[in-house]
């Protein structure tokens, strides 16, 4: 593993019961990379995110960020150093507007979070950076609409907004254009790519189309370890990869 890496995974293993869903895993992302990562329905993608996001605890290995042991660490403390995530599903506050969640992701990482008598007002500061996000992302005209209200792709959106919001040097996607339309999976993976180049991704993705365009390099999971990694080219030529997920036509 290389000692500037954004993230290494070391021997990441974890156990339910007599089913072993990551098995030994080894993975490194360097600053500023994006890294897709595949595999087929039940390859353990979800659950390795969960081990590096501190949701799980590893049955054994090491997490290191930032060249900092975090195995132990709590979500919280990870995000603190740099860690964010989205979810498979959605997890925004669905009857709040689309503000006030920004405002709240904004606000979870400053220390004005600890003060709760003051009214939302008096944090100009954080308001000021909240609006200025929605503008940059073009859901400035939405600000005062409640979430629920939004289609799935905006929603979608602002979720990725909210991961950026506490500007972290690490984020996790997990399947970012799951349920989205052709226009909205354009839309969305338009936005992850004009992410800055400061920040390092790993990205679950099943649309391989999107995955490929993305990613620097392409890491497939299969039943838990880690079958096969390289650039877009490597991975399409790859008979394996082809046999178990990808199927002949992605090689053409």
């Amino acid at each position: 593993m290389s000692l500037g890496s954004a993230l290494a995974v070391e021997h990441l293993t974890k156990s339910f019961g007599g089913l072993t869903a990551v098995s030994g895993v080894d993975l490194a992302i360097e600053p500023g990379e994006r890294r897709a990562l595949i595999g087929p329905n039940g390859a353990g993608k979800t659950t390795l995110f969960n081990l590096i996001s501190g949701t799980l605890p590893p049955s054994s290995g090491r997490l290191i960020l930032f060249g900092e042991d975090v195995t132990a660490l709590a979500p919280h403390a990870r995000a603190a150093r740099g860690l964010a995530r989205t979810f498979q599903i959605t997890t925004l506050f669905k009857n709040l507007t689309v503000l006030d969640n920004v405002l709240l992701a904004v606000q979870a990482l400053d220390p004005v979070k600890r003060v709760f008598y003051r009214r939302r007002v008096a944090y100009a500061r954080l308001l000021d950076r909240a609006r200025l996000l929605l503008e940059e992302w073009r859901l400035a005209a939405q600000a005062g609409v409640p979430v629920r209200e939004l289609s799935y792709g905006e929603q979608r959106q602002l979720e990725i907004i909210m991961a950026v919001a506490g500007q972290p040097r690490l984020l996790l996607l997990d399947e970012p254009t799951a349920g989205l339309s052709p226009a909205e999976t354009t839309a969305v993976a338009g936005i992850i790519k004009t992410l800055p180049r400061s920040l390092a991704m790993l990205v679950i993705e099943h649309d391989m189309d999107v995955a490929f365009e993305l990613a620097d390099r392409i890491t497939v999971l299969y039943q838990g370890r880690v079958l096969t990694e390289g650039d877009g080219a490597a991975i399409r030529q790859n008979p394996q990869v082809n046999e178990i997920y990808l199927g002949s036509a992605a090689a053409r």
